[in-house]
């Protein structure tokens, strides 16, 4: 577990300097090579880091608009580079990870560390409350399962040796919808907001 959080921590920082040269994609894996040697010059395998980095980088488009729809006070170029991208990591551990390696609890507390290490004094509570509110508007999938309730599940799958999915077989989450249902319920939410606003100053006027 160690070695993940420090690979994930090096993601995340690649992330960084990647956006903060001008978000060159074909540059990720270069910088994240490096920072690898840098921080972590003991670990050999690095799949862990290098499927963050490129996971994010694919689904920065929908990831960047539900930091949009879920900040919407927060223009994305507004937001710290730093928080920004830690914002973008969580997202998709949060949405787009395998919750048998990483459950979505996790995934959060993952990213409110980060933003504790890494991030200003209102960073943690800024991410806390992007990442609760997608959670949220997902169903809570897999709420009472953290990481000691996680351990001890895959201590029992190892010895009850259920049946392998095979890697393209889609596995059905039925609490789960999809990204495109979550991205228009939050759309809705800040569309009524804005129009209750521009009410209410319609009535003061």
């Amino acid at each position: 577990m160690a070695n993940r959080h420090l690979q994930r921590s090096i993601a995340m920082q690649t992330l960084f300097e990647w956006d903060f040269k001008g978000q060159h994609n074909d540059q990720s894996r270069e910088i994240l090579s490096r920072n690898m040697v840098e921080f972590a010059p003991g670990i050999e395998d690095t799949l862990f880091a290098e499927h963050l980095i490129e996971g994010t980088l694919r689904e920065q488009k929908t990831i960047d608009a539900l930091i949009v729809k879920c900040a919407p006070e927060w223009p994305l170029e507004q937001v710290t580079v730093m928080d920004r991208n830690i914002l973008r990591l969580g997202i998709y551990e949060l949405m787009f990870g395998k919750y048998d390696e990483v459950p979505p609890k996790v995934a959060i507390n993952e990213a409110i560390e980060l933003a504790k290490s890494f991030g200003s004094d209102a960073s943690p509570r800024f991410v806390n409350g992007v990442l609760g509110t997608i959670y949220r508007e997902m169903g809570e999938p897999m709420k009472d399962d953290v990481s000691e309730n996680h351990k001890h599940s895959e201590e029992k799958k190892v010895k009850t040796a259920p049946k392998e999915v095979p890697e393209d077989e889609p596995v059905e989450l039925k609490k789960v919808p999809t990204k495109k249902v979550v991205i228009k319920k939050l759309a809705k939410k800040v569309t009524t907001k804005k129009a209750v606003a521009k009410k209410k100053v319609a009535t003061k006027k």
